[in-house]
C-alpha cells in the first residue's frame, strides 16, 4: 500500500506524543490512529510490575471513550519517536478482530510503508 501524506502526518503525530510523554520506563511507546473522518487519537503504553498495557490498546480504549467505532490507519513508535514499532501478537489479534480493514504503518522510520492489519509480519520482541 502506498504511503499518503496523511500517513506521514500520522507518524509525525505519534512521534510528537512520544517525545512529549515517553520520558520514563513507565511509558516507552506511543501510538496514533486516524479515524475515517480524519481525527487523530493518540496514546502511550503503560509499563508496570503488576499489569501493563500496549499503546495500541490505550488508543482503542480512547477511541471507544470518544465514541469512535472505526479506525482507518494506525502507527506505533518507540525510542521517543525515532523508530516505528510493529504491534505485538496480542495487539495484532485485537486490531484485526476489531478493525479488519485497518492500515498499519510499519518499517524503518526513514522508509515506512503501509500494510493491511491481516498482513503484518511476525513480531519479534527485542532482547
Amino acid at each position: 500500500m502506498t504511503m499518503r501524506d496523511t500517513d506521514r502526518a500520522l507518524v509525525q503525530a505519534a512521534s510528537a506524543v512520544a517525545k512529549l510523554r515517553c520520558r520514563s520506563a513507565m511509558h516507552t511507546h506511543a501510538a496514533a490512529a486516524r479515524t475515517a473522518d480524519g481525527r487523530v487519537i493518540s496514546g502511550v503504553n503503560l509499563v508496570h510490575g503488576s499489569a501493563s498495557a500496549c499503546a495500541e490498546v490505550i488508543v482503542i480504549a480512547t477511541a471507544a471513550t470518544q465514541g469512535v467505532a472505526d479506525l482507518e490507519t494506525l502507527v506505533t513508535v518507540e525510542d521517543r519517536g525515532r523508530s516505528l514499532h510493529t504491534p505485538c501478537e496480542s495487539c495484532r489479534q485485537l486490531l484485526a478482530e476489531r478493525f479488519p480493514a485497518l492500515r498499519v504503518i510499519i518499517g524503518p522510520a526513514d522508509n515506512p510503508h503501509v500494510v493491511p492489519v491481516g498482513e503484518l509480519p511476525a513480531f519479534h520482541a527485542a532482547g
